[in-house]
């Protein structure tokens, strides 16, 4: 047996993450497991959505957590790592001066993927080894600054696409209704061509709406009861959900728009239920990592 740390680092729009995942080579047996995840709320998207850059600010912050994401995974022997920023980093005007600082400063190389990238790193999870033939599978991650989006039948990748609507910018007010209306039409289209289309949903604020609806994980949850969430979510004070719901303060403000918008990609695709498997982009880059690894071995 063989036990291998991989790491993944995900700077998005509202926090900054590193996942560290042991993986247990047996054999022929492959399994992997979460370690720990830190969660930085740097939330980069306030700056760039409404200035177009990064503040110095921002950037002294960033550089700190990275320096600190570089110290424990040297701390803890890990063996590959990636980092990878998504939709606020790839905005920002000088966001390719902010990656030229922090591997000056910190020595950890940042790639800025575009949303195609993002998605198919998304995929990589494989969330559902053995698709169900006789449904189609809206993959849906809520993300900060945008929203991706893959639509895969019978374990292949139909169609994959990335929106600019993200929950930093909702909470700010500066999304056009042309942007909804490209995403609504997006969707009706699959729905008009699929059927039978069960939605994945992954991200922070989706992960929460699970754990506060006490289901099981990786379960489909039926729409009813995510609603049902929803609204008890929102009959709270943004004081309240933070101290009687126990939210984090980036999450409890920006899980009201998260879900509305959720709320309209489960109507626009006609879907009656969600699977939560509780993964994401960091997920898909330990997955894409590791493969990688097995390949140059």
């Amino acid at each position: 047996m063989k036990l291998l740390k991989f790491a993944a680092i995900d700077i998005g729009t509202n926090a900054v993450r590193i996942l560290f995942t042991n993986i247990i080579e047996d054999d022929n047996e492959v399994s992997f497991t979460k370690s720990s995840i830190i969660r930085v709320p740097i939330r980069l998207g306030t700056d760039v959505f409404t200035t177009g850059k990064i503040s110095e600010i921002k950037q002294e912050k960033l550089v700190l957590a990275m320096i600190a994401f570089k110290n424990l995974m040297e701390v803890q022997d890990v063996v590959r790592y990636r980092a990878c920023a998504t939709s606020a980093m790839r905005e920002a005007t000088n966001g390719m001066q902010v990656v030229k600082k922090i591997k000056e400063e910190s020595g950890i190389t940042i790639d800025i993927i575009d949303g195609k990238d993002e998605a198919e790193i998304i995929y990589n999870n494989r969330v559902i080894e053995s698709p169900d033939n006789k449904h189609s599978y809206l993959y849906v991650d809520i993300g900060g600054g945008s929203t991706e989006i893959t639509l895969f039948s019978k374990g292949e990748i139909i169609a994959s696409k990335s929106f600019n609507i993200g929950t930093i910018r909702l909470l700010n007010n500066t999304i056009d209704s042309g942007k909804l209306n490209s995403l609504k039409n997006w969707l009706t289209g699959i729905k008009k061509n699929y059927k039978n289309i069960e939605l994945i949903g992954s991200g922070g604020n989706i992960n929460k709406l699970l754990k506060l609806s006490r289901e099981k994980e990786g379960k489909p949850l039926p729409i009813k009861v995510l609603k049902d969430v929803y609204d008890t979510i929102k009959s709270y004070s943004y004081k309240d959900r933070i101290k009687i719901l126990g939210l984090n303060p980036d999450r409890a403000d920006v899980i009201i728009p998260a879900s509305d918008l959720l709320f309209k990609i489960i109507k626009w695709s006609g879907t009656k239920e969600i699977i939560v498997p509780k993964v994401g982009i960091a997920d898909g880059i330990v997955k894409q990592l590791y493969s990688e690894y097995r390949l140059k071995k």
